[in-house]
């Protein structure tokens, strides 16, 4: 199902006015040597930060100006793609030398998405170490004589990922500390410290690098796993560090020529083309309290793939694009509206995001962002990398089912004219994409009970997103 969707340019919240309004009151701004004039945009952009993650905001924004954030994700995202196109066994030797774990299983070649990811703890010393310099991997029982190459290749891998342990932690705990400023700015807007004081009680996050593959990327692991399949020994076809492979399999994916739409950005207008079929990520919301994230980066080959090249392709060898179209392809739905948003922010911002935590705690006050990342259909060779932490209350944090939506169970109940077969054709169709995406996204009301824990909580999203038991996963 693909339709017309809005172009969505994100409201931009400066880091240095973050940092004012998370450390100060209304009233003690009129008090400080703060000009009038100064104290006026202040209280405009805490009302408008407000009404954008409230319940007539899409429940998302930027932030923009963030020291070191640039540089930081410059160097982390590439790393992404790399490491999802590693060998297993080298890739979990890295993972392991830098403390990073997987909650995708990585031998699945059908995988569509590669996450590597870390807990963050608030409380830790926060003073980054070198990573790796004392610690062997899992590698140490590899010997010259079994693989003469092992210790060149190994060399070659950890150069490139040696800075990965730190870099993924600088840039984690910056961004957690995003959220916690945005949570001050919100509690002192909304009154107390519900907010900022479920983030403290949890001391931890989990942060993700993720990768979402593109065609190309699933040709490569696929034909890796052939050539596991059908080879003894260690294959033949190494990846990233600079071999090359000429299968017509791989080489039937077309790279961009220079100067296409792909690289100019394309599309500048307010509109776009959305699917809700052909994702990366399916639509949901995050339970937590609140998602910050990278603007994403693409990626795709700098080499054209033709069938004549009888040196192959070097899969190592990429190059970063500017946004396909101009925008993240992140895309959220809005309930006010009954249409989706394609959601526009600048590339050196960071993106936070309301969950459903944050939209009980606030009693409403503050709306969880329902959201599903589509893929570029025309542009299948367009890998999408970005950086998450997703920030949450402790698991033992009690909830209690907030008024509006008690009020709107009721109303749900006895409003169900926009689907029902008596409704005019019109507003049937004006609904038909919201029932596409309510047909796979279970309400709040459904997995909500007064009394609930957080680990309850997530525990049943889970179970009704997933089903099984409700492994922990955002």
């Amino acid at each position: 199902m693909e339709g017309d969707a809005e172009m969505l340019e994100l409201f931009e919240l400066n880091f240095s006015d973050l940092l004012v309004l998370s450390s100060s009151s209304p009233s003690s701004r009129v008090s400080s040597s703060l000009s009038s004039e100064e104290i006026e945009r202040l209280d405009s952009i805490s009302i408008a930060v407000m009404e954008t993650l409230g319940p007539s905001g899409p429940g998302l924004l930027a932030i923009t100006g963030v020291p070191k954030a640039s540089e930081l994700r410059k160097s982390l995202l590439p790393l992404a793609r790399k490491l999802a196109l590693l060998q297993n066994e080298d890739r979990r030797r890295i993972l392991k030398e830098h403390s990073l774990g997987s909650d995708v299983p990585l031998k699945n070649l059908d995988r569509i998405v590669s996450s590597f990811a870390m807990q963050l703890k608030y409380v830790q010393d926060q003073e980054l170490t070198s990573s790796g310099s004392s610690r062997k991997g899992d590698n140490s029982n590899i010997t010259k004589e079994e693989h003469p190459d092992a210790d060149n290749l190994n060399e070659f891998h950890d150069s490139e990922f040696e800075n990965l342990g730190n870099i993924f932690k600088e840039l984690g705990f910056c961004m957690m500390e995003l959220g916690l400023f945005l949570a001050q700015l919100c509690d002192r807007a909304i009154g107390g410290e519900e907010l900022e004081q479920s983030l403290l009680d949890s001391g931890t996050a989990k942060a993700r690098l993720i990768h979402y593959h593109s065609a190309l990327d699933s040709l490569v692991l696929k034909e890796e796993g052939r050539r596991k399949r059908s080879t003894k020994g260690p294959a033949k076809y190494q990846l990233p560090h600079g071999s090359r492979e000429s299968e017509a399999s791989i080489l039937d994916v077309k790279t961009p020529p220079e100067g296409s739409k792909l690289e100019t950005g394309g599309n500048e207008g307010r509109s776009g083309r959305t699917s809700l079929s052909s994702l990366w990520q399916q639509w949901h919301y995050d339970y937590g309290v609140f998602t910050v994230l990278t603007a994403p980066m693409f990626i795709s080959p700098c080499h054209p793939l033709t069938r004549k090249e009888k040196d192959g392709f070097c899969i190592s060898c990429d190059r970063e694009h500017p946004p396909p179209d101009g925008h993240t392809y992140l895309q959220i739905f809005d309930p006010n509206k009954n249409i989706v948003s394609l959601v526009r922010s600048p590339p050196e911002s960071v993106i936070v995001q309301v969950g459903e935590s944050a939209d009980i705690l606030s009693k409403g006050k503050l709306r969880s962002t329902l959201h599903s990342v589509c893929k570029p259909e025309q542009l299948e060779n367009l890998s999408r990398e970005t950086f998450v932490v997703f920030l949450q209350p402790s698991w033992s944090k009690k909830f209690s089912i907030p008024e509006y939506l008690r009020e709107s169970m009721v109303l749900n109940g006895q409003c169900s004219w926009a689907y029902n077969e008596e409704s005019h054709l019109a507003e049937r169709e004006l609904h038909k994409v919201s029932q596409e995406i309510h047909k796979i996204v279970p309400p709040l009301s459904s997995r909500l009970k007064d009394g609930m824990t957080f680990a309850d909580f997530s525990r049943e999203t889970t179970r009704q997103y997933y089903g099984g038991s409700g492994g922990e996963k955002n």
